[in-house]
């Protein structure tokens, strides 16, 4: 097996030779994310490793099925930016359902930590041996309301870490999935909460799920996570929002225009998104570079869960974690093979 590996980074490479070798598959691995302009890095290789900014349009899916490229590869569990209406009968997509769900919702918490008692500006003085509290006061978690959007693996594991600070916990799913949990509507969970946190994943129904609209329902001093996906969130309305004060903090590891920005060294140059600037710019916002993600333990199982995906694929023609695209949406294949 021959897996062209795209958007490389350095923490990647690691756990993936490790597999690769166990599986028998080679990546080539590349620094370049996979575009119309670099997919025919993709000649000769059986499938492509790709992650949540590579670019799987149609017409790049239709360029990887002319080279013969049988199988996409995905090293997460989103599938945004992958046509899957266009790629089904083409080309198979495999991706890996659950890394670490401890990771993204512990980060979460570590945001909001971070946000409401001031960590990140205290670490700054002390380095200047600047000791003062002024304006470093916080509030207490325990007793506030948290409205939790999405409840699936991170989503519970994060309802779980709130419960632990004596959080009282709302949630929103469209496909509610625990009796332990108390479901409200969307109007209830803008209304009532203290704390928003998105934990969905990225459709038509969830696209700009937090607006002007859903941010004028919201508590004055509301604060907003997103450790999901970053078009989940208007940026533009958050923005606004900040500055009249009603959104009192924004902890945000993911971002709309994130693609050709994040988890790059973008420090020597301007930057061209004013939004995303200013939103930087602001005392209460923390921005972190989509890394919820990034620990140890993900990166293994990414690794293994993908490279057993490629394994199953071509070894058995059939893989429980292939995304099938029916009923005018995709979903995780019941039978193993989708086409």
């Amino acid at each position: 097996m021959k897996i062209a590996f795209f958007d490389t980074k350095a923490y990647d490479r690691p756990a993936f030779d490790k597999y690769g070798q166990q599986y028998g598959i080679t990546f080539k691995y590349f620094d370049t994310k996979l575009t119309l302009d670099t997919v025919e890095l993709a000649q000769g290789y059986d499938g492509v490793c790709v992650f949540v900014n590579d670019t799987v349009c149609s017409k790049v899916i239709d360029r990887l099925e002319e080279m013969g490229v049988r199988v996409i590869a995905l090293r997460c569990a989103g599938f945004n930016n992958v046509d899957m209406k266009h790629a089904f009968g083409k080309i198979h997509v495999l991706r890996v359902p659950a890394y670490s769900p401890y990771a993204v919702a512990e980060h979460a918490m570590a945001l909001l930590l971070t946000s409401v008692r001031r960590i990140h500006k205290a670490y700054i003085r002390s380095r200047d041996f600047n000791f003062s509290l002024n304006g470093l006061t916080g509030f207490d978690l325990h007793g506030k309301t948290v409205g939790v959007i999405g409840t699936g693996r991170i989503g519970r594991v994060f309802i779980d870490i709130c419960r632990g600070f004596g959080m009282k916990v709302i949630a929103y799913d469209k496909y509610p999935s625990s009796d332990d949990i108390e479901y409200v509507s969307l109007d209830t969970i803008f209304s009532d909460s203290d704390i928003i946190s998105l934990h969905c994943p990225l459709t038509d129904d969830t696209y700009h799920v937090i607006d002007k609209e859903a941010l004028d329902k919201c508590k004055r001093g509301v604060v907003i996570i997103n450790t999901s996906r970053g078009a989940l969130v208007d940026a533009e309305a958050l923005l606004n929002a900040i500055k009249s004060r009603k959104v009192g903090a924004a902890c945000l590891d993911v971002y709309e225009e994130e693609s050709d920005l994040f988890f790059e060294d973008n420090s020597g140059h301007i930057l061209d998104d004013d939004i995303l600037a200013r939103l930087i710019s602001m005392p209460n916002v923390i921005v972190t570079s989509h890394q919820a993600f990034l620990t140890e333990e993900a990166l293994e199982n990414i690794a293994e869960t993908t490279a057993n995906n490629l394994n199953d694929f071509f070894e058995k023609g059939e893989c429980p974690n292939e995304l099938c695209f029916r009923f005018d949406k995709a979903e995780d294949c019941k039978t193993g093979k989708c086409f």
